[in-house]
C-alpha cells in the first residue's frame, strides 16, 4: 500500500486550526495578565474581598468600632 500525499483540505483545516489555538493562547494570556494586575496591585488582602457588590459591615473600618461589640 502506497503513502498517499496529503489532500488539500488538510492543509486547509491545519491553517484553521493553528489560527484557532493561537487565538485561544492569546485570549488565556490577556485573562491571566489581567488577573496578574489586578492582584498585585492590591496594597490590602481586604481589598479583593471587597469587591462582590454585597455591603458587608465587617470590613468598613468605622463599622468595626460603631459595632455593639466593638472594641473602644
Amino acid at each position: 500500500m502506497a503513502i498517499q500525499v496529503e489532500h488539500e483540505i488538510h492543509t486547509r483545516r491545519r491553517g484553521r486550526n493553528t489560527g484557532v489555538g493561537l487565538l485561544l493562547v492569546g485570549f488565556i494570556g490577556i485573562v491571566f495578565g489581567l488577573t496578574v494586575v489586578k492582584v498585585l496591585q492590591l496594597q490590602d488582602i481586604r481589598a479583593f474581598e471587597t469587591f462582590d457588590h454585597v455591603v458587608r459591615p465587617q470590613l468598613l473600618p468605622d463599622a468595626i468600632e460603631a459595632a455593639p461589640g466593638g472594641t473602644n
